[in-house]
């Protein structure tokens, strides 16, 4: 992890303060940056997102979801967590915190708006930060780039029918238009850009030009995503002053499904015997979220001034240093994970007569 990446909690912090300052002293540059859409998506805010995603696409292979097999027991774990419990657990989190137990400290007419939020937050699993979460915790390289691959692919599907379906339930209005336009325009399209240039600089690089690439590439994708979190906190900023308790309420149900899924994929994996070194990066992807889909999704379907972009921006805030401890976490517990029945009967039939 780079000294940049290391200290993205610092920088999105110093983004807040700048942001807000920006928004209070030049509030008609916002407002005309606001203005910019085309069916309520966000044409600046669109551009920022291509340069924060597209960087992380291409280092995924798509050709590596052929070793699904070699570790289908992680797989599987990881693919119930990202798609058939956290989306859910993160929509029941909301109604209980934020619909319920929160509402009180919070502003009436945007709650719906934070639990939507909440809720693009968690309905796409992380891309890019767990190949660095895997790294961390010496985890199975070839895994983690199956389960990218392998969940960006379901991403192309699924992620606007569980939102819709979410949002539904919430009894939130869902744009179908603007939820359609935004999975072209923030998915399949990055997607699709993503890999004609990974196909184009291996065909004539190779890997190390692939490499010096992605060097030069990932700058540009972090001052994009500190460059909307200005934006969007200078639409915020007056809202953010007058309740500051509502970043505090907001983290709460992140926290929580964090240490929730991660702990939870943990444990099946342990269960199903899966080795040590697949179960941890298994844990982290089940736990993690794309935030920069999420942030630019909740702008197009509820603007810049929103609860909901301030939901997923609070996502932002806290990704870092929760991942390095749930990191912290299964490192510390490697000794327990295999001292478990199923991972030691593994082990020994591994070995052989």
């Amino acid at each position: 992890m780079s000294l940049f990446e290391r200290y993205l909690t610092l920088w999105v912090a110093l983004c807040i303060v700048v942001g807000i300052a920006l928004g209070h002293f030049f509030p008609a540059v916002f407002h005309a940056v606001g203005s910019a859409e085309v069916a309520h998506v966000n044409l600046p805010v669109a551009v920022l997102v291509w340069l924060m995603i597209i960087p992380m696409l291409v280092k995924v292979d798509f050709a590596a979801i052929g070793k699904v097999r070699e570790h289908w027991r992680g797989i599987g774990v990881t693919l119930f967590i990202n798609w058939a419990v956290k989306p859910f657990s993160m929509a029941a989190l909301g109604w209980l915190f934020i619909g319920y137990l929160f509402a009180p400290w919070l502003p009436a007419d945007q709650i719906d708006s934070y639990i939507a939020g909440l809720i693009l937050l968690a309905a796409a699993p992380c891309t890019a930060m767990v190949f660095v979460w895997s790294n961390l915790s010496d985890g199975e390289p070839d895994f983690t780039l199956t389960q990218v691959a392998l969940n960006d692919s379901i991403m192309v599907f699924a992620f606007a029918p569980i939102v819709g379906l979410l949002l539904g339930l919430s009894a939130i209005t869902v744009p179908w238009q603007t939820l359609l336009l935004s999975v072209g325009l923030y998915i399949v399209v990055p997607v699709a850009l993503a890999q004609l240039l990974r196909v184009s600089v291996l065909s004539r690089r190779g890997q190390s030009g692939l490499q010096r690439l992605l060097a030069r590439l990932q700058p540009a994708s972090l001052v994009a995503l500190l460059a909307t979190l200005v934006l969007l906190f200078g639409f915020q900023g007056e809202q953010i002053i007058e309740q500051p308790l509502i970043i505090a309420l907001l983290a709460v149900p992140i926290l929580i499904q964090v240490y929730f899924n991660s702990g939870l994929a943990y444990f099946l994996n342990r269960a199903t015997g899966e080795a040590h070194c697949v179960a941890a990066p298994s844990a982290l992807i089940g736990a993690s979220n794309f935030f920069e889909l999420a942030v630019a999704a909740a702008i197009s379907l509820f603007g810049f001034s929103s609860g909901a972009a301030l939901a997923t921006v609070v996502g932002v805030l806290i990704e870092v240093p929760v991942m390095l401890s749930v990191v912290k976490i299964v490192n510390a517990s490697k000794g327990w994970y295999e001292a478990g029945p199923a991972v030691a009967r593994r082990v020994e039939a591994t070995k052989g007569p």
